[in-house]
């Protein structure tokens, strides 16, 4: 394999024989470390030292989280059984048993979040004068109450659809709530099947009277007989199908991308059943015919406890009970843009030219910081031209309304609209033709390559020279979940930078082949060399006697290149601390092969987002962010980009993060190296560990000012 080029370094990829030498059953089964981490979401649920109704939403979350996997995870893997695809997976096992350990994991977690619900929040929240019912336990009043409501407001948009001779079984959209009812022709006492749908725009959980709810599909069913007239409604089930929704477009360099993907989202809603979820109550036969029809086999049917479909408790948990949810925390300005003698918005642009900004979402505000950045370039006559990726945004995004004011303004804006961001498609189908209208330059990537970059440019005339400013992120150009996403970004005019995002873009845009940069690593082409090289590098280190150490913070690891160069550095006797949030491959603390890996993982109010790689560098620390998890797709098929942080200050701050994401008095799980985490939140004397995002919360609001 030839050198490849990497951030201004040549590296030699590691030898042929390393990989030998180490052991087959090193790698963790991703699918199976998957279901780890909901698993963690569910213990958050579990602990009666949460919030209860922060409890109620990880009990939302959990089932959302789910969704997603079946939905794609394991729908894509059944495909891939199906075509005879599917290969043996790193961990070893093949795809039957991948799929063998999905189904009973699953269910035994499904199990557990029922449990939870039914056992310890349901009743909590009743304590709390919150109650979920049932129709049976609502007083006469409410009853009548929710008949007026059921014929003014549900009656009208249901549809109950017959299964006969002359009615096909009708199509069951994926995630939708349903009533198998069961009903009988009083004159020929025959009985028939019919399926009604619960409409998913009408609240989940109706609110009979203050703090009093029942589930939408009991105030169906109680009422049957309206949809039924003059037949006897004998019984009724409620059930959801998940089905494939991974999307699958192929494309190339005639065919425009944004009509292929609308054609793909059409035919999602057709894919295939992977998980049937029912009541555990549903009548034998009426289970035979939802199989029979929807084709699932004995190991995807889940029978429940009702009612079905959890993540309705968001709407629970989004109640005004401050008291029963997280403390309050409003982010502040970061200390670099704050005005101290007053009252107007800080000048990003001059704040730049001072010094590279650094910012923590969400212990600094996203408002007075990355958009108050879009929105002054919108509106400076000087500025000429911004470019900017989006990968996900808001659903009434200032970042948008910003791009529509430069563009309207005469400015030169180039957009590049992901519009394969799983599950944002429709959104962002609707943002790139907004942004055209406008009359931005609206460019979908590189063909083959989805880009998940976080980058805005913005170019600005300043006397007789132009300058560029930057923004490099590791999270979305979203306001809202700026709130609850943990993240970090870099505002720069570091002149350097500025090169190589022009470089980027031109990329992006047009034909530029350009791959070597000076302050920027880039996928695919060298962001996994680049991390590689400095793994190896502080191997190096090591063995002459210099400071050596890797950290490393990603959502997710899986690469296998990247987790034997990890190997390998602890087999040389170099610490490595990995601070993962979700999936993770590694096999920490193996004698011989990762004895000086440590793993955690830190879950909370946040969502832990931010990618940052430190390493020693003999004393001369090299501190890195960026868009990219150490995953296959991020590093082979994706264009992410990552930037190295110059400044004491900076790589100081990155480095006391890590110390205290990874230290043994910070509450976090631990990875042991049968994949087994343990949950670690108390002291030897029963205190309870220190929670990182609060610590952070309580740093924030003890700095004020410029330094």
């Amino acid at each position: 394999m030839p050198p490849a080029k990497t951030g201004g370094a040549t590296v030699t990829a590691a030898p042929a024989h390393a990989e030998s030498e180490l052991p087959l059953d090193r790698f963790l089964d991703r699918e199976g470390s998957w279901l780890a981490f909901n698993e963690r979401v569910l213990e958050l649920a579990e602990d009666p030292s949460t919030p209860l109704l922060e409890r109620a939403r990880y009990l939302a979350i959990f089932a959302s989280n789910l969704d997603e996997f079946f939905m794609v995870r394991v729908a894509g893997l059944k495909r891939r059984i199906a075509t005879g695809l599917a290969v043996r997976a790193a961990s070893g096992l093949q795809p039957r048993e991948v799929l063998e350990n999905i189904w009973s994991r699953s269910r035994a977690l499904m199990a557990r979040h029922s449990t939870c619900f039914h056992h310890d929040v349901l009743p909590a929240l009743g304590e709390a004068d919150i109650q979920l019912l049932r129709f049976d336990d609502l007083t006469d009043g409410e009853r009548q109450s929710l008949y007026a409501l059921f014929r003014e407001r549900v009656f009208p948009v249901l549809t109950p659809l017959a299964v006969d001779p002359a009615h096909p079984f009708p199509y069951i959209s994926g995630l939708s709530l349903n009533l198998a009812v069961i009903v009988r022709n009083p004159r020929s006492g025959n009985e028939h099947f019919a399926r009604v749908k619960v409409p998913p725009l009408l609240p989940r959980f109706v609110e009979t009277s203050p703090a009093r709810f029942v589930p939408l599909e009991e105030v169906i069913a109680e009422f049957l007989g309206d949809l039924f007239p003059g037949m006897d409604v004998l019984g009724h089930h409620a059930f959801r199908v998940t089905r494939n929704e991974d999307l699958e477009v192929e494309e190339d360099d005639a065919e425009n991308l944004l009509q292929a993907l609308e054609r793909e989202l059409m035919r999602r809603r057709f894919g295939p059943p992977v998980r049937l979820e029912v009541e555990e109550t549903i009548d034998p036969h009426v289970l035979d015919l939802l199989v029979r029809e929807l084709g699932v086999g004995e190991k995807e049917v889940y029978p429940l406890p009702g009612p079905l479909d959890l993540t309705g408790l968001h709407a629970i948990a989004d109640l005004d009970r401050p008291e029963l949810k997280f403390g309050r925390f409003v982010a502040g300005t970061h200390r670099d843009l704050a005005e101290v003698e007053t009252a107007q918005a800080a000048d990003v642009f001059a704040a730049m030219r001072k010094r590279d900004i650094l910012v923590h979402h969400p212990y600094d505000s996203f408002a007075t910081s990355v958009q108050a950045f879009l929105e002054q370039a919108a509106a400076d006559p000087n500025v000429l031209a911004i470019k900017q990726t989006l990968y996900r945004t808001s659903g009434d995004s200032p970042i948008v309304d910003a791009l529509v004011d430069a563009a309207e303004s005469g400015k030169q804006v180039l957009v590049l609209v992901e519009l394969k961001a799983r599950f944002d498609e429709h959104a962002n189908i609707t943002w790139a033709r907004k942004l055209e209208q406008a009359g931005c330059h609206v460019v979908h990537g590189v063909v083959g390559l989805k880009t998940h970059s976080k980058l805005c440019l913005v170019v600005r005339q300043e006397g007789d020279a132009l300058r560029r400013y930057c923004h490099i992120g590791t999270g979305n150009y979203n306001p809202k979940t700026a709130r609850l996403y943990e993240d970090l970004g870099l505002l720069t005019a570091d002149p350097q930078v500025g090169e190589d995002m022009s470089n980027l873009f031109n990329r992006l845009s047009g034909y530029s082949r350009a791959q070597s940069f000076r302050r920027l690593l880039v996928a695919p082409h060298s962001l996994r060399n680049g991390l590689v090289e400095r793994i190896e590098r502080e191997v190096a280190n090591h063995e002459a006697g210099l400071p050596a150490y890797v950290r490393l913070k990603s959502n997710s690891l899986v690469d296998e290149l990247v987790i034997d160069a990890l190997y390998r550095a602890s087999q040389a006797g170099v610490p490595v601390d990995l601070w993962i949030r979700g999936i993770c491959a590694l096999r920490p603390g193996v004698p011989g092969l990762s004895e000086t890996i440590r793993v955690r993982s830190i879950l909370g109010r946040f969502l832990e987002h931010s990618r940052v790689w430190v390493f020693a560098g003999g004393g001369e620390p090299e501190v890195w962010i960026g868009s990219a998890d150490l995953m296959h797709r991020n590093l082979d098929r994706r264009v992410e980009a990552a930037v190295r942080l110059r400044g004491d200050r900076h790589r100081d701050e990155m480095t006391s993060f890590m110390d205290l994401g990874m230290s043994a008095e910070t509450a976090s799980w631990h990875l042991d190296r049968d994949g087994t985490w343990t949950r670690h939140a108390t002291a030897a004397d029963g205190t309870r560990l220190r929670d990182v995002q609060e610590h952070l919360i309580e740093s924030r609001r003890r700095r004020r000012g410029p330094e």
